[in-house]
């Protein structure tokens, strides 16, 4: 037996605001609102799913150290570039986080600077 990755909790000040972009980044939906101010986000297949939920989860001044996770994100159904076109017109921005430049990914802040990848290869979507 082995466990599965089934959600990713990500503290906030605007789960609302945050939910939105990455609802839009990744074709996802609210799948719940527990009441406590938390946002639950995923695929429309829902929890348990091919793909782990995210829960978005409200703290006043989230941490601000360098994270030891971040998210790789692939597009589905265009180039890279023109993905990344779109990242930044839904509000992700460019991050320096000491690349060279050589690359083959891009490396984005969403809009409460939480680092994430756009990856070069296309993958289908699920």
């Amino acid at each position: 037996m082995a466990c599965r990755l089934s959600e990713l909790v990500l503290e906030c000040r605007d789960p609302r605001s945050l939910a939105r972009f990455w609802c839009d980044v990744l074709d996802w939906v609210v799948l719940d609102e527990p009441g406590d101010g938390s946002l639950e986000i995923g695929s429309r297949a829902g929890f348990g799913g091919l793909q782990p939920t995210m829960i978005l989860s409200p703290h006043p001044s989230p941490e601000q150290a360098k994270p030891r996770l971040h998210l790789d994100v692939n597009p589905t159904d265009r180039d890279q570039d023109a993905e990344l076109e779109r990242l930044l017109a839904l509000g992700a921005r460019t991050a320096d986080v000491g690349q060279t430049g050589e690359e083959s990914w891009h490396v984005l802040a969403d809009p409460e600077g939480n680092e994430f990848c756009l990856l070069r290869a296309r993958i289908p979507e699920l």
